[in-house]
C-alpha cells in the first residue's frame, strides 16, 4: 500500500492582541472563513478522506483542523495534537512522519511555516515556496512505511490555495 501525506499551513490568524503568546493567537475573520471553505474543496476537489489527522496544539493550528475535520467528517475528538510540531523544524517534523504507524495511509498533518513548507520541499525536492496561510499540498510515496521517508522520497501530487477558486482572500 502506498503512503498519502496532506500537508496544510494553519489558516490567517490574528496579530492584534497586545502581549499574546505566538502558541495562543486565535484566527482572524479571514481564517475563520478560509479552513472550513478549504476542507470542503478537499472534499470535493480531491475526494480526500484521512485515516489520520495531525495537528499543532497551538490554538490557530487547532482550529484550523478543526473546521476542516468538520468538512471531511472527521471526528474531531480523533485529531492528534503533536507539540513537536509547533515551531517545528524540518527534522522534528520528519520525525513526526516517521513515527506514524503503518496502519495509516492517508495523513493529513496541519502545522506552521516556515517548518511545513520546507518539510514539503525536503521530501519532494522540489521548489514549493511557502505555503500562504490555509495552502495545502498533496505529497505521495511509492511504499508502505512511513519511516522510509526522507529527503527527496515523495512526489509532488498536487496543490491548492486559498486564492485558486471561491476561497476569498483579503
Amino acid at each position: 500500500m502506498f503512503k498519502h501525506l496532506v500537508l496544510m499551513r494553519h489558516a490567517k490568524s490574528d496579530w492584534s492582541v497586545s502581549g499574546q503568546k505566538d502558541f495562543d493567537r486565535e484566527l482572524n475573520p479571514r481564517g475563520n472563513r478560509d479552513a472550513p471553505r478549504m476542507g470542503g474543496r478537499l472534499v470535493q476537489e480531491k475526494s480526500f478522506n484521512p485515516d489520520l489527522v495531525i495537528a499543532s496544539p497551538a490554538v490557530r493550528t487547532s482550529n484550523t483542523a478543526k473546521y476542516v475535520c468538520e468538512q471531511l467528517k472527521f471526528p474531531e475528538d480523533k485529531i492528534v495534537f503533536e507539540p513537536e510540531i509547533y515551531e517545528g523544524s524540518v527534522r522534528n517534523l520528519l520525525k513526526v512522519v516517521n513515527s506514524i504507524d503503518d496502519s495509516y495511509n492517508t495523513i493529513l498533518l496541519v502545522g506552521h511555516n516556515p517548518g511545513i513548507s520546507y518539510l514539503a520541499e525536503y521530501i519532494t525536492k522540489q521548489e514549493i515556496g511557502e505555503l500562504p496561510t490555509s495552502g495545502i499540498v498533496s505529497i505521495h510515496f511509492e511504499f508502505d512505511s512511513w519511516s522510509l521517508i526522507s529527503e527527496g522520497t515523495g512526489k509532488l501530487e498536487w496543490f491548492i490555495y486559498p486564492k485558486d477558486a471561491d476561497v476569498e482572500s483579503e
